[in-house]
C-alpha cells in the first residue's frame, strides 16, 4: 500500500471552508486514498456514490433544507463521481456558504465534465488537485530506492496503476480488465458518443505514435473519419485522464514547426494494453517511445505534487534538429532528452536552440539517472 502524494495536504486543507475537488482517471486510487484520510480524520461520514442512479437522484436539484436533512450530523461529506449529478456546483455551494462545520470532498473521473458543472459556482470556494497512478517518488517514500530501480522495466512495461503494482502476479489481467471496463466509460457518456469501434481505433493509431508528431488529418484518414471527430475524440481522452499533450515550441527560429503536436498516455500500461503487447524489453522495438512516455509522465507527477507550474513542449525545426521534452517557468528553459540505450546518451542539445532561448539546465536522461529528475530534493 502506498502513501500517496497528496494525502498530507488534503488533510491540512480540511475544514478550511473550501469544498475539496479530486481528479483522475478511474481505478487511479482515489477511493482508497479518501478512506485513508476519512480514517486519519475520524469524523462522521457521509459516503456519496454517484455511479448508483439512486444516489444521483438524491443529488440532483436539492434545496438547502433537503441537503441539510441528507447530511445530518456529519463532518464530512464524499461525494463520488460528482459528475453524473446535474447541478452538482450548485449542490456544493450551498453545503460550502451554509455548512460551515461540513467538509465537503467530490471526486470525478471526466475533467470535462466535473468543471464546467463546478467552475461557476465554485469559484473562491474549492481546492482543486489531480491524481495520477503512483509516480516514482511514491515508491521511493513507501519502498525506497532499491524497490524503484528494480521496478524500472515492469513499470515501463506494465504501468504504475495502484492495483498493478500491488497486486503484481497478474498485470496483464489488470490491465485488460482495466481498459476494456472503465477507458470507455466517462467518454461514451460525454455528449453521447457511442463509437467504441473508433475510440478503440484512434487509440491503437495514437499508441503506434507515441514520440512522434501527430496529424489529426492521417490519423482521420487511417481509421476512416474525419479531422474534426478525431481532434473531438482527443479532447474527450485528455479530459477523461488518458492522453495527453505536447504542443512545439515555435517563437524564435523561422525553420521551427508551427502547429505540431506529441500525445502521450498517462501511463504505459494502458497504452500497451490498448496494442496488446506485453512483451519483455529485450523483445521490444518501441522501448525508445515507453522511455520517452514513461519519463514525461512521471515529470508531469512530479511537477504537479510539488506544485511546479510550467509550460510543456517538445522543439523540432524543418531541418530535422529535436528536442524531446521542455519545460518553461518564469521565461527560463529546461531542456530534456531521453535516451533509453545508456550507449547512446552522447546526444547534444542542438546549438541553434541553446542561442536562441535562455536555458537555465539541459539533462540526458538514461535509466541510469533518471531519479535525479523524479525524486525530491
Amino acid at each position: 500500500m502506498f502513501k500517496r502524494a497528496l494525502q498530507q495536504e488534503i488533510l491540512d486543507r480540511c475544514f478550511k471552508q473550501k469544498a475539496i475537488i479530486l481528479l483522475g482517471a478511474r481505478q487511479v486510487g482515489k477511493t482508497t486514498l479518501l478512506q485513508n484520510i476519512l480514517q486519519e480524520q475520524k469524523e462522521k461520514t457521509l459516503y456519496l456514490n454517484c455511479d448508483e442512479p439512486q444516489t444521483v437522484s438524491i443529488l440532483t436539484n436539492r434545496n438547502l433544507k433537503e441537503l441539510q436533512l441528507l447530511v445530518g450530523v456529519s463532518k464530512l461529506v464524499v461525494i463520488d463521481e460528482a459528475q453524473k449529478v446535474d447541478n452538482i456546483g450548485i449542490t456544493l455551494k450551498l453545503i460550502v456558504d451554509n455548512m460551515p462545520d461540513v467538509q465537503v470532498i467530490a471526486t470525478g473521473s471526466s475533467a470535462f465534465e466535473l468543471r464546467n458543472r463546478l467552475n461557476e459556482p465554485l469559484t473562491g470556494r474549492k481546492y482543486e488537485y489531480q491524481m495520477f497512478p503512483i509516480s516514482t517518488a511514491e515508491i521511493y517514500q513507501t519502498d525506497g530506492y532499491l524497490e524503484v530501480s528494480k521496478q524500472l522495466e515492469s513499470r515501463l512495461i506494465y504501468g504504475s496503476y495502484p492495483d498493478v503494482l500491488n497486486q503484481g502476479s497478474s498485470p496483464r489481467e489488470l490491465l485488460q480488465m482495466l481498459a476494456d471496463s472503465y477507458l470507455y466509460k466517462d467518454i461514451l457518456a460525454a455528449d453521447n458518443l457511442r463509437k467504441p469501434d473508433m475510440l478503440d481505433k484512434l487509440l491503437r493509431a495514437l499508441s503506434f505514435q507515441v514520440g512522434s508528431e501527430v496529424s489529426y488529418n492521417e490519423i482521420a484518414q487511417t481509421i476512416g473519419s474525419d479531422s474534426k471527430t478525431v481532434e473531438r475524440y482527443i479532447e474527450l481522452l485528455e479530459k477523461c485522464f488518458v492522453i495527453f499533450r505536447l504542443n512545439g515550441l515555435s517563437r524564435n527560429l523561422r525553420n521551427e514547426l508551427k502547429k505540431a503536436k506529441k500525445i502521450y498516455f498517462y501511463d504505459n500500461g494502458i497504452r500497451n494494453a490498448v496494442i496488446q503487447q506485453f512483451a519483455p524489453a529485450d523483445m521490444r522495438n518501441d522501448m525508445g517511445a515507453l522511455w520517452e512516455n514513461f519519463f514525461i509522465s512521471e515529470r508531469l507527477k512530479f511537477n504537479h505534487y510539488r506544485h511546479h507550474y510550467c509550460n510543456i513542449y517538445f522543439w523540432r525545426t524543418k531541418s530535422q534538429q529535436e528536442i524531446d521534452y521542455i519545460e518553461e517557468a518564469d521565461g527560463v528553459f529546461n531542456v530534456f532528452e531521453m535516451k533509453w540505450s545508456p550507449k547512446k546518451s552522447d546526444t547534444n542539445i542542438p546549438k541553434s536552440f541553446l542561442a536562441a532561448y535562455p536555458v537555465a539546465s539541459t539533462a540526458i536522461v538514461t535509466p541510469e539517472n533518471y531519479m535525479d529528475y523524479l525524486l525530491p530534493d
